[in-house]
């Protein structure tokens, strides 16, 4: 599953500037809805195109790895591809 730190960059860019940063300033200054913001924040494995991620990490002058970051399926039946599964089914 992809997390995003949209809330921990928040804090990172309000802290640096010394003052409240709110959705609805990210969402102006990026052109990103604020519904798809508060999904970021609040949607446990809430999916998000490039574009998304682009405007952000553009915002928030940080690198992709910054913003999201992958945590292993919490089900412990889960199944997950290796790389020779995965080279055996292309």
């Amino acid at each position: 599953m992809i997390r995003f730190k949209l809330a921990e960059m928040m804090e990172k860019k309000q802290f640096a500037d010394g003052r409240r940063i709110t959705v609805s300033e990210v969402a102006s200054a990026t052109g990103l809805n604020r519904m798809t913001l508060s999904k970021l924040l609040n949607h446990k494995g809430y999916g998000t195109g490039t574009d998304t991620i682009d405007k952000l990490c553009t915002y928030f002058d940080c690198q992709v790895e910054d913003l999201m970051e992958h945590l292993p399926d919490e089900s412990p039946n889960s199944t997950t591809m290796d790389s020779k599964s995965f080279s055996n089914a292309t």
